[in-house]
């Protein structure tokens, strides 16, 4: 910790230099938040944050333009208290054996055990579920810093509006839009350490009735480790008319493919692990926005294809199999938004999904080439009506209470409350407790697939309790929360013995409590400071829930220039479990420095610079993945 404040420190100093070296200061640029900001993924219909009882967090396009990242990860895991995703390298996460990119939200949706995807946080592209039909997961090299306007993390469960998955919270990637008329167009190129190029561009047109927004990118890497090389492909469309005052029209698809290589651990190193994966989704959607009702129907569909060779140790041979499965998703959303009476919001709606695929081994060699072993070809389905009530019960106070109830065609019925209260107190002060239940049907992968399936498996479930308090003063330019919770869950399903033999059995148990805290203080038109801490208990523990997580970070804007610099500390960073009577977890505890500058050479042009780790901090997220150690990437945005 007193390396991070020393950290800290330095930063300011060089941040302060750069500040007496700049001409004077004619206008802001950096991204205020207004008291009451307005947000979508808490109940679907564009609602201003201080009345739901959740906790929302917002990062918009500025903090994601001047990141520069290539995925969005990293930067949630800096700005969103409680939320942690793993990593394994410069860049790209994989699937598999090996994977990285799991996430957690206090303690939920990321792994219980080694070699368990992310199934209980649920990511949403404009409200759109994001999880793969056969292993019930979102894919992390598919959250692209190219697509989004803003990201929307609700914190804690949100299943009385998107159902299973979303038991741990919600990410929400709402893609860009244009907001003014005529064309306008984006190019960004970098290139860094460990030959990583990133490169993307996209374009946003606004016509009359007419809005389209394009984008493509691709990014590389040979990795900082042999056989650890990533490479991928993405784009994305967005079109949109408005037919009436009230009412318009969206169509959108987004697709990306990367190719990615695992060394293994480097205590037992693999060769050959290689993976092609497609991932796709595509919707169409028809709004209405009336002064005392809006609503929306929606039909999307998400595909995949995976093609996996699992690899070999340097002693075996190489499989003579190589894995494939297809995924397919489809569903229908629709819900109405509803005014009453005064004070009131009534919001009613369904969800029909039919989600599954089929997976296979195919013989490329040996006596059985060209045959194929079928591992699953299963289709579900859920249907779900939910309704979310909102009610001013004084000018400071609101309540809010909603039911879902869930039917999945192999598990059964599922019904998910939720309540909560908002207070709105003098000088900015707002108050929140809520209590909400969230929970998860097993996916296809734990009922039918692989050694340990078993379809007799049941929904995991959990209640989450908290409090909150927040101010946000316009002077001094001061914003602050904090968060208390507490999350009592059943039924995680764990791989077990049973009879000597592994099994997927609802065995586990949550018991996690924490305190999460945030502050923001934009000290002048130039200077804003930020931080966020969380802290988190857990009874039960499992991987990659960090017990601290703190970061800290200040930036400078004035003319020209764009600067900002942070340190984040993760301490009780479990990357494996000991068994039971056999010692004591691995944990880890880093220091992290990044620094961040851009400079605007002209109107059009910009040189960006970044470099992370620059301590260069020997740490492993996943065990036996080192991490890298400092990286430097530059380039040039391009704005015409």
């Amino acid at each position: 910790m007193k390396r991070a404040l020393l950290l800290l420190a330095a930063s300011g100093a060089a941040l302060a230099a750069a500040h007496a070296q700049t001409p004077p200061h004619t206008e802001p640029e950096t991204e205020t938040r207004p008291i009451g900001e307005v947000v979508v993924t808490g109940v679907r219909t564009a609602t201003d944050v201080r009345h739901l009882p959740m906790t929302v967090a917002v990062v918009g396009r500025k903090r994601i333009e001047h990141d520069g990242g290539a995925s969005l990860l990293p930067l949630l895991t800096e700005q969103v208290p409680g939320l942690f995703t793993t990593g394994r390298g410069v860049l790209g996460y994989g699937v598999s054996g090996g994977a990285a990119g799991q996430m957690s939200l206090r303690g939920i949706g990321g792994p219980a055990q080694a070699g368990t995807p992310t199934t209980a946080m649920l990511v949403l592209i404009d409200g759109h579920p994001q999880y793969m039909g056969l292993m019930g997961h979102p894919i992390a090299d598919a959250c692209q810093s190219l697509l989004a306007e803003r990201v929307e993390v609700v914190r804690g469960p949100a299943s009385v509006l998107y159902g299973s998955n979303a038991m741990g919270g919600v990410i929400n990637i709402v893609t860009r839009r244009a907001e003014r008329d005529g064309v306008h167009t984006d190019a960004d190129l970098g290139y860094g350490s460990w030959n990583t190029l990133q490169a993307e561009v996209s374009n946003r047109v606004r016509a009359g009735r007419f809005t389209s927004a394009a984008g493509a990118s691709y990014a590389r890497t040979d990795g900082h480790r042999a056989r650890m090389g990533f490479e991928q492909y993405g784009g994305y469309l967005r079109l949109g008319y408005r037919i009436a005052d009230a009412w318009s029209a969206t169509a959108d698809a987004n697709i990306t493919h990367f190719n990615a290589s695992n060394p293994g651990p480097v205590t037992a190193p693999i060769f050959d692990n290689d993976q092609r994966i497609t991932r796709g989704a595509a919707s169409v959607a028809v709004e209405n926005r009336y002064e005392k009702t809006s609503g929306a129907v929606s039909l999307f569909c998400n595909w995949g294809r995976h093609r996996i060779d699992d690899g070999h140790a340097a002693d075996e041979a190489p499989l003579d199999y190589r894995f494939g499965s297809r995924d397919r998703m489809a569903g229908i959303s629709a819900y109405q938004s509803v005014q009453l009476f005064r004070g009131n919001r009534l919001t009613a709606g369904i969800d029909l999904f039919r989600f599954g695929g089929e997976a296979w081994n195919r013989y490329i060699a040996g006596e059985r080439k060209g045959e194929r072993d079928e591992l699953a070809d299963k289709t579900l389905y859920e249907t779900a009506a939910y309704v979310d009530f909102r009610q001013q019960l004084a000018p400071w106070l609101t309540f809010d209470a909603g039911l879902r109830a869930d039917r999945h065609s192999h598990v059964g019925t599922e019904w998910v409350p939720q309540a909560g209260l908002s207070a709105h107190l003098p000088r900015a002060v707002e108050l929140k407790a809520s209590a909400a239940k969230g929970f998860r049907y097993p996916t296809i992968r734990e009922m039918y697939m692989f050694p340990p399936q078993n379809p007799d498996l049941r929904p995991e479930r959990l209640w989450s309790y908290e409090l909150s308090f927040s101010q946000r003063l316009t002077r001094p330019g001061l914003d602050y929360g904090v968060n208390i919770f507490f999350i009592d869950g059943e039924n995680l399903i764990l791989r077990v013995p049973v009879d000597g033999r592994p099994a997927n059995i609802n065995s586990g148990r949550i018991r996690n409590a924490g305190v999460e805290g945030q502050i923001g203080w934009q000290c002048d038109a130039s200077w804003r400071l930020d931080a966020n801490y969380s802290y988190l208990h857990m009874k039960y523990p499992v991987l990659a829930a960090p017990e601290h997580k703190l970061y800290a970070g200040a930036q400078f804007v004035r003319r020209r220039w764009n600067v900002s610099t942070g340190v984040q500390y993760v301490a009780g960073l479990r990357t494996a479990l000991a068994a039971a009577g056999s010692g004591s977890d691995t944990e880890e505890e880093f220091v992290l420095w990044n620094l961040r500058c851009t400079f605007r050479a002209s109107r059009a042009v910009s040189l960006w610079v970044r470099g992370e780790n620059l301590l260069a901090q020997r740490y492993e997220i996943n065990a036996g993945f080192p991490m890298p150690r400092a990286t430097v990437m530059a380039g040039l945005n391009l704005h015409m």
